[in-house]
C-alpha cells in the first residue's frame, strides 16, 4: 500500500509564523495504517499528534528546561458534516484524553472551563467526519489540531481513517432536541481548525470566541444530564459576554426555556434563533413529516412546538422584509425522482403556512425542493441520527 506523502508546501506567512514560534514546520499526520477500528485509530491519531509536537524545538527546550507538564485544554469535539455533538464524537474525546493521560505524561489535561484558559499554554479540537463512498463498507476520519492558544498558530495536525462497523452516530440530546442546524460560522471554525497544517493560524472567528466556547460547553453538558435551570444560566451567561452572539447560545436559550416549560420566553428565544439565521441567511429547521406525506408527524411532542416555529419564522422574515425561497429537503431513502417531488410538496405546505401567518410574504417568497442531493449525514436511518436530512431550509435571496 503506498504511504501517503508526509510533504506540504509552506507560505511565506507559514514562514513567518514560524519565525515567531521559533521551530520548523512539521508536517501534518496521516496514518498509514489503511482503515482501522475507531479505537485503534484514536491511539494512531493521538500519537501521530503528539509525536509531532515533541519534535518542535520549544518543545524540546522545555525538556531540557525540565519543564514537566504542559497544560491543556479539549474543547469538546464536533461531527465535521453536522456540526453536533454525538455519542460517537464524545468517544473520541474520551478516547483522546486517555490516551494522553496513559502514555503522555508530559501533557496534563485540565478541563474546559473558563479560568483554565488562562492556565492552559495548549488547546485540543478534533472531529469526526463519515466519508462518502460507493462501496458497502463506509469510512470515518478523525482530525486533531493541537494549537497554542498564546500564537494561536496549530503547531500539530493528526489524522486517522477507521472502519464504520456500527459506530453510533446519534446525537447527544442538546443536539437531538435542536429545532435547527447549529453549523454557523463559530462551529465551522472549529471545523476548520481541525483539519488546519500546522503553522497555520486556527481559525480566528473560532479563536475569537473561546471564551464563549467554555460556557457553552458548561451549559450543553447540563442540558444533556437534564440539569435544565442550570444550563439556562450558563447559557444566558454566555449570551451576555463577549462572543454569545452564535446560534449554539441562542437556540440553547431556547431549548432550556422550552423545557421548563415557560412557554412565552422560549417563543421570544425562538424568534431570535430566526432572526439571527434570517440575518446570517443560515436558517435550517427540522421540521418532521410522516412517512411520504405533507403532514406533520403525528406524535405532539416532536410536532408541538411547530405552530410556534412557523409563527416566528413568518412574523421575523415579515419584519426583515426578506424575499426568500422555502427548500424541503428528505432523507435518502426512496428513489430521487419520488423525493424531489416530496421534498417540494413540503417545502410548498412550509410556505402555506407561513403565508397564513403573514399573508405579505405571498409575494415574496417561493418554493423548491432538493430530495436527498443535500444530504448533511447520508445514513437513510430515517431516525434521530439523520433527522437533519429531512429539515426545511429558509434561504434569503434577491427581491425582485
Amino acid at each position: 500500500m503506498e504511504k501517503p506523502s508526509k510533504y506540504i508546501q509552506l507560505s511565506l506567512a507559514a514562514f513567518a509564523s514560524l519565525a515567531v514560534l521559533g521551530c520548523a514546520a512539521p508536517p501534518a499526520a496521516t496514518s498509514d495504517s489503511g482503515d482501522q477500528a475507531f479505537d485503534q485509530a484514536i491511539i494512531s491519531a493521538t500519537d501521530a499528534l503528539i509525536a509531532q509536537a515533541d519534535k518542535l524545538p520549544s518543545f524540546l527546550a522545555d525538556v531540557e528546561a525540565k519543564i514537566a507538564k504542559r497544560e491543556v485544554v479539549v474543547d469538546p469535539m464536533l461531527d465535521a458534516s453536522s456540526g453536533q455533538q454525538t455519542v460517537l464524537t464524545q468517544r473520541l474525546e474520551q478516547g483522546v484524553i486517555a490516551r494522553l493521560r496513559a502514555t503522555h505524561p508530559q501533557f496534563e489535561i485540565l478541563p474546559f472551563e473558563t479560568a483554565n484558559l488562562a492556565k492552559a499554554t495548549h488547546l485540543i479540537t478534533g472531529t469526526t467526519t463519515r466519508l462518502q463512498s460507493d462501496k458497502a463498507s463506509r469510512t470515518i476520519r478523525i482530525d486533531l489540531a493541537l494549537t497554542d492558544l498564546k500564537s494561536r498558530n496549530v503547531i500539530a495536525q493528526a489524522s486517522a481513517r477507521a472502519r464504520d462497523e456500527g459506530l453510533d452516530t446519534s446525537p447527544t440530546a442538546y443536539y437531538s432536541d435542536s429545532p435547527i442546524l447549529v453549523k454557523d460560522k463559530v462551529v465551522e471554525g472549529y471545523i476548520r481548525t481541525s483539519a488546519t497544517h500546522p503553522v497555520n493560524l486556527a481559525d480566528g472567528v473560532y479563536m475569537d470566541r473561546i471564551g464563549t466556547a467554555t460556557l457553552v460547553s458548561d451549559a450543553t453538558r447540563a442540558y444533556n444530564s437534564g440539569q435544565y435551570e442550570q444550563s439556562l444560566v450558563f447559557y444566558q451567561q454566555a449570551a451576555g459576554g463577549t462572543g454569545g452572539e452564535q446560534i449554539r447560545v441562542l437556540n440553547g436559550l431556547y431549548l432550556a426555556e422550552w423545557r421548563l416549560g415557560r412557554t412565552a420566553e422560549a417563543e421570544r428565544a425562538f424568534g431570535k434563533v430566526v432572526a439571527f439565521g434570517i440575518a446570517n441567511n443560515n436558517l435550517g429547521v427540522k421540521f418532521l413529516f410522516n412517512p411520504g406525506t405533507t403532514d406533520f408527524w403525528s406524535d405532539a411532542k416532536v410536532s408541538g412546538p411547530y405552530p410556534m416555529w412557523l409563527r416566528q419564522i413568518a412574523r421575523q422574515a415579515a419584519a426583515a422584509r426578506a424575499c426568500m425561497n422555502v427548500v424541503g429537503h428528505t432523507s435518502h431513502t426512496g428513489s430521487a425522482t419520488y423525493n424531489d417531488r416530496l421534498s417540494e410538496q413540503r417545502a410548498a405546505y412550509i410556505k402555506q403556512r407561513l403565508e397564513a401567518e403573514a399573508p405579505e410574504l405571498s409575494a415574496h417568497s417561493g418554493a423548491s425542493g432538493m430530495g436527498f442531493r443535500e444530504n448533511i449525514v447520508g445514513t437513510g436511518s430515517d431516525d434521530a441520527r439523520d433527522a437533519l436530512d429531512r429539515r426545511v431550509e429558509f434561504k434569503i435571496v434577491s427581491c425582485r
